[in-house]
């Protein structure tokens, strides 16, 4: 545990400890959270992106086309 101040660009480095105990690298992705008098912290898993990403492989349609017979079928079901 540390202290660390804002910057003027309201900018905060991560003291030494911290960044080797939750393995944080320069590039990481961190999701912060305000719950009451506490900022929360958490690492985002990049792999949850590129695994997200993979869905799409199987999809032949481009994403207009895609999204254009999602539409479709909201119509059918009497969505918009």
């Amino acid at each position: 545990m540390g202290i660390s101040k804002i910057t003027r660009n309201f900018q905060v480095t991560l003291p030494k400890d911290i960044r080797e105990l939750k393995s944080l690298e320069i590039g990481d992705k961190i999701l912060l959270i305000s719950q009451g008098e506490k900022i929360e912290m958490i690492k985002l898993d990049t792999g949850i992106v590129e695994k997200a990403a993979g869905l799409w492989n199987k999809e032949k349609a481009t994403g207009l086309e895609y999204e254009r017979r999602l539409r479709k079928t909201w119509k059918n079901r009497g969505g918009l």
